[in-house]
């Protein structure tokens, strides 16, 4: 069953300004474990703009999983859970280090229909970067939003990740850099760094892997597979989460004219796909 009615959200719009800081940028090359290199001037990697343009949120106006109330800009649909579940990025060029940029966030879609899991809702957002120069790229997003699971319910089935790599690296995620991650975007979400939450009331098995930093680790090795290519486009697909400290895979192959990424657990889990698409 679907509702089909309106929401008076869409079209929602606000804007951002930010500064693209070297700072943070070497905060977190030091966090992936990189020396900070970086330079004014340089091209920000895809990806990394979760770094900036956060809002800025008081410690009253968030609720008891860290998480942004809902309602101030995101609609509140009556589901206590929501997940970011990927979406697209239309690239023109990189941000710059050092130099002046806007973020401007459109609600573009809201709609609730009910399935095997029970009541779900899905809010599809974009976000348009600029700069003094013009576009740099739109990143369409698709959040989820959930009810709370039952104390119960059995885990989903796993999906099974592709075969055919043709090459891989192995990730070993832990608490630390869950923590740094999260001060590096200012996202105070409880999953990834309160494991005593995460495990009691959220009823995961351990801290939960942030599905951006996994799709910047994929979009990045891709990257540097795909070495000078001009880039056009990423589709994101978040399919399920990843555990701190159990180890994961990135791994990838060429497809279609483009590069099909993955992450994979130790047991052949698919927990996210990426797709990076090339200029001709």
């Amino acid at each position: 069953m679907t509702d089909t009615a309106p929401h008076p959200a869409i079209g929602r719009t606000e804007v951002a300004h930010d500064r693209i800081d070297l700072r943070q940028a070497r905060h977190m090359q030091l966090t992936l474990d990189a020396a900070p290199s970086f330079a004014e001037g340089d091209a920000l990697p895809p990806f990394w703009h979760y770094l900036y343009f956060n809002p800025q949120i008081r410690a009253s106006d968030l609720a008891a999983d860290g998480h942004e109330r809902l309602g101030r800009f995101l609609p509140d649909l009556g589901l206590p859970r929501r997940m970011w579940a990927g979406g697209r990025l239309d690239w023109h060029r990189p941000l710059v280090l050092g130099t002046q940029a806007t973020k401007t966030t459109t609600i573009r879609d809201i709609s609730r229909k009910t399935g095997r899991s029970g009541a779900l809702g899905f809010v599809t957002v974009t976000h348009d970067f600029v700069d003094e120069a013009g576009s740099c790229f739109t990143e369409t997003q698709n959040i989820v939003y959930r009810e709370a699971p039952s104390p119960d319910a059995p885990p989903p089935l796993p999906r099974p990740a592709p075969q055919g790599a043709e090459f891989q690296r192995r990730i070993d995620p832990d608490p630390i850099l869950l923590f740094r991650y999260s001060a590096l975007i200012f996202y105070g979400h409880r999953i990834h760094y309160d494991a005593d939450y995460t495990r009691g009331v959220e009823g995961y098995p351990g801290l939960v892997v942030h599905g951006p930093l996994t799709a910047t680790l994929l979009i990045g090795y891709g990257m540097e597979q795909a070495q000078e290519r001009p880039l056009a486009a990423i589709e994101i697909r978040a399919i399920s989460p990843l555990f701190a400290p159990d180890p994961f895979w990135l791994e990838g192959a060429w497809q279609d004219g483009g590069l099909t990424m993955w992450a994979r657990t130790e047991s052949g889990a698919l927990s996210m796909l990426v797709t990076l698409r090339f200029t001709d």
